[in-house]
């Protein structure tokens, strides 16, 4: 199916393709009656942190009053009842959404967070969702085959705020800020921490003023985040600093649509470690965290959060790359970054589709400039890094965070559970 899909997309003019995808865009919201007109549509996008900023948001607008819906890569939510994603799409295809949002119109949903993908822009599954608000968190090098540049990668992001016409949020301690500042909005709210220059966010926009949230004195520990918004002290009870850039995102679309900060303090309070994100399985005798980390500011902002909170003795990385022809440019990117930060690397089996899953080990291996272990089980990398760590050790296991099925050639799907074979593992050591 996959091969049979490239063949058609190689032969089929652009123009014809993106036709398609609109067209199956419209099709969708007329058999599903428009359902976004009826709701209050919230779009996620950016690099990294996108997952965590809309659980972020719909425990806000929860907490205000306001039924919510939502849907990224770790969850599919409508009020209270809430799904694991198991579909390995960040956005959902057209037909999916619209059918989502026509039940959560039925369930008396006022207000839907979605996560918005470049991919998903590129297809138009944006398209009829009546996006009131538009949300970016970070943007860096992604994707960037099948966008054919960095530069058309930021364009697609792009589009999202040229179809949410209400409220922009935008991260203003990006570099890329200026870019999304320049496109008009009723209202535009920048966020960042106080610390960091606010340069871009301070350049004339295209439309009114923005407002500047900041977040003061941040402070990390190993049980959460806490900064404070003028008077009022924010904690979280997730770890990095990053995600104090996903609170504020959060917060701003709060305040947007009339939560005060009080009503956000509590939300965010009450919100528990997101799976699969920068999440222990076990502090003692050794630590063992696994993280999503795909990208290379992701797993530097990892490692380096590691570093800070922990101060591991030693810090055994265990990871791979995403194969399919994906990003093949940041697999040695990713060693770099490993052999800057870890002292024991072990490479092994991430996705590797239909690639030649030693051929995506050696690439990273060419970046790492040091000595490091390939294992391509994947369970069998986590044992020997568990048998390798000793007391005050971090292991850190990353590529996969929540996902529940590594997949391989042929379109064959293996269905996996980093956390369970972690426990399962360290259950068998004899420590």
């Amino acid at each position: 199916m996959k091969e049979l899909k490239e063949f058609l997309r190689s032969i089929i003019p652009p123009f014809a393709l993106s036709w398609y995808h609109f067209l199956w865009a419209l099709l969708g919201a007329i058999l599903y009656g428009f359902p976004a007109r009826r709701l209050t549509v919230i779009g996620v996008t950016g690099t990294d942190g996108k997952s965590t900023t809309v659980e972020m948001i719909r425990r806000i607008l929860q907490e205000a009053g306001y039924k919510t819906a939502a849907t990224s890569s770790v969850w599919v939510a409508i009020g209270e009842e809430k799904q694991k994603n198991h579909r390995k799409m960040s956005m959902p295809g057209r037909m999916f959404l619209q059918k989502f949002l026509a039940r959560a119109v039925a369930e008396g949903c006022t207000h839907a967070v979605i996560e918005v993908s470049s991919e998903g822009i590129l297809q138009h599954r944006h398209r009829f969702l009546n996006m009131h608000t538009a949300v970016i968190t970070n943007l860096s090098p992604e994707h960037i085959e099948r966008h054919g540049s960095f530069e058309n990668y930021r364009a697609e992001k792009q589009k999202l705020f040229f179809t949410a016409k209400r409220v922009h949020v935008i991260n203003g301690d990006d570099e890329n800020a200026i870019y999304f500042l320049q496109i008009p909005s009723k209202a535009i709210y920048v966020y960042g921490v106080s610390s960091k220059p606010q340069e871009s966010s301070l350049k004339q926009t295209s439309s009114s003023k923005p407002q500047t949230i900041l977040a003061n004195d941040v402070q990390e520990t190993k049980e959460g985040t806490d900064f404070s918004i003028g008077d009022t002290l924010i904690h979280l009870n997730l770890i990095g600093q990053f995600n104090a850039y996903n609170a504020l995102a959060a917060i701003c679309v709060g305040l947007a649509h009339g939560v005060s900060t009080e009503t956000c303090r509590d939300a965010l309070a009450k919100m528990p470690r997101m799976p699969g994100r920068t999440d222990p399985v076990f502090t003692k005798p050794f630590c063992v965290l696994i993280d999503y980390a795909v990208t290379p500011k992701a797993l530097e902002n990892l490692y380096s959060g590691v570093r800070s909170l922990f101060h591991p003795r030693r810090m055994i990385c265990v990871f791979g790359a995403c194969g399919g022809g994906r990003d093949k440019w940041k697999r040695p990117v990713l060693g770099k970054i490993a052999g800057a930060y870890c002292d024991e690397i072990i490479l092994t089996n991430e996705d590797p589709y239909d690639e030649d899953p030693a051929e995506i080990l050696s690439q990273i291996e060419e970046g790492a400039q040091k000595s490091v272990q390939k294992v391509m089980d994947r369970r069998e990398a986590i044992r020997k890094a568990l048998t390798m760590a000793q007391e005050d050790d971090a292991v850190v296991v990353s590529g996969k965070g929540s996902e529940d099925v590594i997949a391989v050639a042929g379109g064959k799907k293996i269905p996996w559970d980093e956390r369970r074979v972690i426990e399962e593992e360290f259950a068998k050591l004899d420590k």
